[in-house]
């Protein structure tokens, strides 16, 4: 009697031991899934990180050209403005000087 219940015990001892085993190598093969997608996360931040450093050098290129030409097309309209203007001045000053011709009367 005592010896069956003594099987008994162990069989459901062996039982149990296997059912943890089991439970564990599920929970093995989950956590490798998880580093494996965690890996791939951290595999893909790098390179969104490398194509955002790409991205922030080209615009940082691109801005520092764009003000650059801003500034020449500001220095260049300043420049043509006072071209007109003299233009003007100098084309008033001439009529006068054609007009006083035309009278014979210097002024």
């Amino acid at each position: 009697q005592q010896g069956a219940t003594l099987q008994t015990y162990n069989n459901e001892l062996v039982k149990c031991i296997e059912d943890l085993r089991r439970k564990r190598d599920e929970l093995q093969e989950t956590i490798q899934l998880e580093e494996d997608a965690k890996t791939k996360l951290q595999r893909e931040m790098q390179e969104i990180s490398e194509r955002i450093s790409k991205v922030t050098e080209s615009l940082a290129r691109k801005i520092a050209t764009r003000n650059e030409l801003d500034r020449t097309i500001s220095e260049t309209e300043a420049a043509y403005a006072k071209i007109l203007e003299s233009s003007q001045t100098l084309l008033h000053v001439l009529k006068r000087g054609v007009v006083s011709m035309g009278d014979g009367q210097p002024r």
